[in-house]
């Protein structure tokens, strides 16, 4: 692991590219026992190629793998795909010792990627019902309100049914929480090989089609985009 990135309250580790499964085992073990002197840390990295099964995930949304391994893991959400090009952030944090709960957690980690496509000129949306960042697929620059109802959930509310018309997802989001510690995160696409995307049904969601930042014609270097990403991140997870 290389020396912290920043200063900020959350240190950040810059993993570079590693394989998926030493680092989720490593995830839990930092849970369940953090250093004493640095309890939180946000870790960021790239992937080898690899689908990860979360515990909704059902095989049948797994189409046709081919080479690239399948994974199951604890994170929340259906499968999704991992590979390089992506920038993946963990934030290994203790929800415990923050003023907010678990979907205020999930808001704020979504709310940084809005903000680091922002940064880019890129406007991202959410998705009623189904975690993660979107853009318009026509216009990904636009700000205009999307048209899909209701644009979000409303609080003891069940679930509403999704609507991707004329979207493309370029963030996928899902955690674990477990004694108030918790773990997985956010994968944003930046420039990605695309095919695998098309392998699966990702999150669960036939069709649903899966965009970078490069096909928008954003120009942005890992390095970059990670760092923007981990910026937002440790301003909006602030104990």
């Amino acid at each position: 692991m290389k020396n912290p990135v920043t200063n900020l309250d959350l240190p950040v580790h810059d993993l570079g590219r590693v394989d998926y499964l030493p680092t989720f085992q490593a995830m839990k073990e930092f849970g369940l026992q953090p250093p004493p002197d640095e309890r939180e840390q946000l870790w960021l990295c790239e992937h080898p190629p690899v689908f990860t099964l979360g515990l909704a995930g059902r095989p049948e949304h797994v189409l046709a793998p081919g080479d690239i391994p399948v994974v199951a893991t604890d994170r929340g959400g259906q499968v999704t795909y991992h590979g390089p090009g992506q920038v993946v952030a963990y934030p290994l944090i203790d929800l415990k010792a923050r003023p907010y709960f678990v979907k205020e957690y999930v808001h704020r980690l979504e709310e940084a990627v809005i903000r680091t496509l922002a940064d880019l000129g890129v406007t991202g949306h959410r998705v009623a019902g189904a975690p993660g960042i979107y853009v318009r697929l026509d216009d990904p620059f636009s700000h205009a309100v999307l048209l899909q109802k209701p644009q979000h959930r409303a609080p003891g509310s069940p679930a509403p049914q999704p609507d991707f018309t004329g979207l493309g997802k370029i963030a996928a989001l899902g955690i674990k929480v477990s004694n108030h510690r918790a773990y997985h995160g956010v994968a944003l696409n930046v420039a990605m090989d695309l095919e695998p995307f098309s392998r699966i049904n990702p999150c669960g969601y036939a069709g649903l089609p899966t965009v970078d930042l490069s096909t928008m014609g954003v120009s942005v270097t890992w390095d970059d985009a990670a760092r923007q990403l981990a910026t937002h991140l440790t301003r909006l997870l602030a104990a």
